[in-house]
């Protein structure tokens, strides 16, 4: 495969570079540069507000969405001058954060779902950044078994009633609009009894509590609904049918966290050639090479995993279980990289202030933040198995309620 520009690409490179060069806030420039990884903060401007206008600019100029159809406020790119965008736009993707969650999992589960004219409503404004999105599947019961939630929806009429919590819900607090599954009929086996849903975060009976993480950051959230009123018009496909929306979701939450995620292999490549140890420059250490080698070869997996998942978009395929690989190997190796920065600052590794700290604290950062890489998207647990069942084609796990009602499946303190 040739992985170099064809004529038509390189012109599309040219024009997004030129682009980004005459529109990007470079007055954010070293703020982002020097914005490490797993912490991403302004000091000079609220990143939310910031990303904002960055949004609404790129959406202006036709570079918001690239892949959503023009309808829906994108620009119907290929999937290959969606990743020439990304890495033209650089530093600034940093900026879309908060609306990473709408444009790669909300937005493509209400293409699928919704109906037109909720599509023309919502869509546009997802893409602008004008309104942000947030997914509430995760619960504390029900950990990466999002069909074991206890979230309860109760048809009243033309509306449905929710009583339940959500957890680890990332923007929450600053979102627009969200994703929900709800349990609707406890009377059938868990996959089988739930609903799709998309409401207003700022509907009555709503409360959103941040939590704070390790990290310092607070970008993750507890969210209860107390007897909120949701109308039936806002359900996301057949009543019952949750366990299929949601799989739209799942598949693009881990194709996005998968080829989005930094690994820091750039990172700990730059901090090892510049390092000196006892023993002389760290790359002359016969260990430290192999590390980087080890790195290097699973960054280049990712990379073309990702390719093939992006030749499967361009055939017009959904996302499928191959992206939970990309995801797997990105958390696990994001980890053990901060683990051996760590190891090789030594006394250093302990100082976190990015003004004293090693390289600008990065890998402390990196560190304190992977362990939620591991478990958001889907724990590494479940991923395996995915990739088991699902990509290598081996033995199911056993799964004693698989057909089981949900009401009569044992649970301490139900």
């Amino acid at each position: 495969m040739n992985f170099d520009d064809t004529p038509q690409e390189a012109a599309f490179r040219a024009q997004a570079r030129k682009w980004v060069d005459a529109n990007a806030p470079k007055q954010f420039e070293a703020e982002l540069s020097k914005a490490s990884l797993g912490r991403i903060r302004l000091q000079s401007g609220d990143m939310v507000e910031v990303g904002k206008a960055w949004q609404k600019k790129k959406a202006d100029g036709g570079w918001a969405c690239l892949h959503w159809p023009k309808q829906y406020g994108g620009r119907g790119a290929t999937p290959i001058e969606r990743v020439i965008w990304q890495q033209e736009e650089g530093i600034y993707g940093k900026l879309t954060q908060p609306f990473q969650i709408g444009e790669g999992m909300c937005g493509p589960t209400m293409m699928a779902y919704a109906s037109e004219e909720q599509k023309q409503r919502y869509l546009p404004k997802i893409a602008s950044g004008e309104e942000i999105w947030c997914q509430l599947f995760s619960e504390p019961s029900a950990g990466s078994d999002v069909a074991g939630l206890r979230t309860r929806a109760e048809r009243d009429g033309d509306d449905w009633i929710v009583n339940g919590q959500k957890i680890w819900t990332s923007g929450a607090h600053y979102s627009d609009f969200g994703l929900l599954i709800t349990r609707t009929d406890p009377n059938v086996p868990k996959h089988k009894g739930l609903t799709m849903f998309f409401l207003d975060m700022k509907s009555p009976g709503v409360e959103v509590k941040p939590i704070k993480q390790a990290n310092g950051m607070q970008e993750f959230n507890e969210v209860f609904f107390t007897n909120v009123r949701i109308p039936d018009s806002q359900r996301l496909g057949n009543v019952g049918d949750g366990w299929n929306v949601s799989l739209t979701t799942l598949m693009n939450e881990r194709m996005s966290i998968g080829s989005r995620l930094a690994t820091g292999f750039p990172e700990i490549f730059a901090f090892c050639s510049g390092l000196m140890t006892d023993d002389g420059p760290a790359l002359d250490d016969r260990a430290v090479r192999s590390k980087l080698a080890n790195w290097a070869v699973k960054a280049s997996g990712l990379k073309y995993t990702n390719y093939r998942s992006l030749s499967a978009l361009s055939r017009g395929e959904r996302p499928g279980p191959e992206n939970s690989i990309g995801k797997l190997v990105t958390g696990t190796m994001m980890q053990d990289i901060a683990s051996y920065a760590l190891d090789l600052e030594g006394a250093a590794g302990v100082l976190t202030d990015p003004a004293t700290a090693d390289a600008a604290g990065q890998f402390q950062a990196m560190l304190l933040s992977s362990p939620s890489v591991r478990i958001a998207g889907g724990t590494d647990e479940v991923l395996r198995n995915i990739i088991a069942e699902r990509v290598l084609g081996l033995p199911g796990d056993i799964r004693v309620d698989k057909d089981v009602p949900f009401n009569k499946i044992p649970a301490k303190g139900r």
